[in-house]
C-alpha cells in the first residue's frame, strides 16, 4: 500500500474532485487507492504496456476510470490540466540532464498552478543502481534545485523501502506546490 503518497496526498488537500497522474504508475496500487477514495479523474503514464496491462486485470470494471498512457514522461503528452503529480520511482533513473529538463517541463505543461508534485526519489544514501541501471540519487534539497524555482518545496520525508526481495532501499519523498513560470 502506497501510505506514504496517500499521506502526502492527504496533507496536500486531496479530495475526491481532483484530478490526479501517476508518473510511472503501471503497477503501483495508488491508482486503486484514490478510485476506491472516489477519484474519477485519474491518469497513469508508464513505459511497459505489460505494466498497465496487469493494473487494468487486478482492476476489472474500475479499469474505465483511468487515462491509460504508454509513455515515457519525457516524450511529448498531453493530459488536461492535473491538480497533483505523482512519481514513485521515475526521477531517480533520469541521469541526462536533458530527459531531467524534459521532465521538468513536462511537468510545468501538466500541473495546474498552485498544484501538487510528488516525487520520490532514491536518497542520498540510497543504491546507486536499480535493476542494473545507473540512478540519481537526491536530496529534498537537490530535488528543489533540479526542479527550479518554480516549484516551492513544503514537505519531505525519508522512507525505508522494503523490497520484495528482503533488502532495504532508502528513498526521500518531497512534495512540492507548483508557483508557475513568471
Amino acid at each position: 500500500m502506497p501510505h506514504v503518497s496517500l499521506a502526502m496526498l492527504d496533507a496536500a488537500g486531496l479530495t475526491p474532485q481532483w484530478c490526479v497522474v501517476d508518473i510511472g504508475g503501471g503497477d503501483s496500487r495508488l491508482t486503486d487507492q484514490l478510485i476506491q477514495r472516489g477519484l474519477t479523474c485519474l491518469a497513469v503514464l508508464d513505459v511497459s504496456r505489460a505494466a498497465i496491462e496487469r493494473a487494468q486485470a487486478r482492476l476489472g470494471d474500475a479499469s474505465h476510470v483511468p487515462t491509460w498512457m504508454v509513455a515515457d514522461v519525457t516524450d511529448d503528452w498531453t493530459l488536461k490540466p492535473m491538480d497533483a503529480w505523482h512519481d514513485r520511482a521515475v526521477f531517480h533513473f533520469l541521469t541526462e540532464p536533458e530527459d531531467r529538463k524534459r521532465y521538468v517541463d513536462q511537468a510545468k505543461r501538466t500541473v495546474k498552478v498552485g498544484g501538487t508534485v510528488i516525487i520520490a526519489t532514491f536518497a542520498p544514501d540510497g543504491p546507486r543502481k536499480c535493476s542494473g541501471l545507473p540512478v540519481v540519487q537526491y536530496s529534498p534539497e537537490s530535488l528543489a534545485h533540479e526542479l527550479g524555482a518554480d516549484f516551492s518545496l513544503v514537505q519531505a520525508q525519508p522512507h525505508m523501502h522494503q523490497t520484495p526481495w528482503g533488502t532495504a532501499q532508502s528513498f526521500q519523498y518531497s512534495r512540492f506546490i507548483y508557483e508557475g513560470s513568471p
